[in-house]
């Protein structure tokens, strides 16, 4: 009887892994969780921390310096740093034991903050990640390098002020990269062997620092990103560009000087798009059909610097701009454009949501944020402080099976947030 139950156990177990290894297989991992939207499916997670903060469930240090954020799949914890002049991606299980790691090019030339900023991408037992100086590399969760591309000098790209910073999409069985410049705007790899599948053609201006977001609109896929002047819609299948929009007119900034950091937000057939650098902000609507989008509303005061936006029920939440090292918070009505309000709170930070709440990463002082998402007012729940690390806090925080994913420089910590 007892040789039976060991048996019942072992199957059991093994059926647990295969299902866990499935699922993995075809969900895509990556940058701001779950299509790109900073909104993250969990559930039974606290509704307050104590004052002393929640419990740390492990942490590690000698990760390299960057600004990247975790990937959480089911077997594994994935981030960039920058050790020496490379780009190095490290593999932990979920328990924070190193399990391998591996470097896949060269950091970023630029003299303001050259450190990792590529958050890696994971499906199909995969990852794609971006190097500072323009590799983009597909690595086996095994921690194999399978196949490497210099997209920057193929595709004749030329340096952004603040280097490259991308974490790359992948719509089925293609890689996504926006490399701009004279040859291609947009481009897509196969993800097994890194051929081209398809080009979008040039428009004449250089990379930004989006992130891509996939959204599905009249039975179509279609990948939204900035270039320095136009928010462009091109289609997943073919690269063909469906539409573009403006945006540089939004902000009179005809010479296509400002910089584009945040993916946009989307919601059925319309656009937000929200950056720094005193730029003012847009809801645009898109026509799958190809005909000119149209301007809905826009509002100066919602231009976050690098802490992204987020679209709860029928308010975005983020923050402002009001210089590289100071800046507060701000609620808009999705519907109107209107500002509810701004507030000043420590700082300017990044902001991600879970379960109905909204956590802020402070970029100054380090202060973990749990707000409730109120549209009268900034409400603080509970709050504590990152002591460890270096440099500003730019990552963006990751939610997982309960769990905290924090990043500061060459440190990460996990915190748990499951309520009992």
């Amino acid at each position: 009887m007892n040789m039976m139950k060991r048996n019942l156990i072992s199957v059991i177990a093994v059926i647990a892994l295969l299902l866990s290894a499935a699922d993995s297989f075809g969900q895509v991992y990556g940058w701001r969780g779950p299509g790109r939207t900073g909104i993250y499916n969990e559930t039974g997670l606290m509704k307050s921390w104590p004052s002393s903060g929640t419990a740390l469930i492990w942490e590690v240090e000698g990760i390299g310096m960057g600004y990247s954020s975790a990937t959480v799949t089911n077997d594994a914890v994935y981030i960039t740093g920058v050790r020496g002049d490379k780009d190095v991606l490290t593999a932990f299980s979920q328990d924070g034991k190193k399990k391998w790691d591996i470097e896949y090019g060269t950091m970023s030339n630029v003299n303001s903050y050259p450190e990792s900023r590529c958050t890696p991408t994971v499906t199909q037992g995969k990852i794609f990640v971006v190097s500072g100086s323009g590799e983009l590399s597909c690595i086996s969760t095994s921690g194999k390098m399978l196949w490497s591309i210099d997209y920057f000098k193929k595709y004749k790209c030329s340096v952004p002020r603040f280097g490259i910073s991308e974490s790359p999409l992948v719509v089925d069985n293609k890689v996504i990269i926006t490399p701009g410049g004279p040859v291609a705007a947009m481009v897509a790899f196969d993800i097994d062997n890194g051929t081209v599948v398809w080009e979008t053609a040039s428009l004449n201006e250089g990379m930004q620092y989006v992130n891509p977001l996939l959204v599905e609109q009249g039975g179509k896929k279609v990948i939204i990103t900035h270039t320095p002047t136009w928010i462009i819609g091109v289609n997943a299948t073919d690269g063909k560009l469906i539409w573009k929009f403006d945006f540089g007119s939004v902000n009179d900034d005809k010479k296509g000087g400002k910089n584009y950091i945040h993916t946009p937000i989307y919601k059925d057939g319309f656009v937000f798009a929200a950056n720094g650098y005193n730029q003012t902000s847009a809801k645009i609507k898109v026509n799958v059909d190809g005909s000119e989008p149209t301007l809905v509303w826009k509002n100066p005061d919602m231009n976050p610097h690098v802490g992204g936006m987020v679209l709860i029920g029928n308010y975005l939440y983020s923050s402002t701009h009001d210089n590289n090292t100071m800046g507060r918070y701000v609620c808009v009505d999705w519907t109107t454009g209107k500002t509810m309000w701004i507030t000043r709170w420590n700082n300017k930070g990044s902001i991600i949501a879970a379960e109905g709440l909204i956590y802020i990463f402070e970029e100054k002082g380090g202060n973990v944020v749990l707000v409730n998402p109120n549209p009268e007012k900034f409400d603080v729940i509970s709050s504590f402080k990152i002591s460890k690390g270096a440099g500003p806090h730019w990552s963006h925080p990751v939610i997982d099976k309960g769990r905290l994913f924090l990043r500061h420089g060459d440190y990460m910590a996990v915190y748990n947030i499951k309520a009992k």
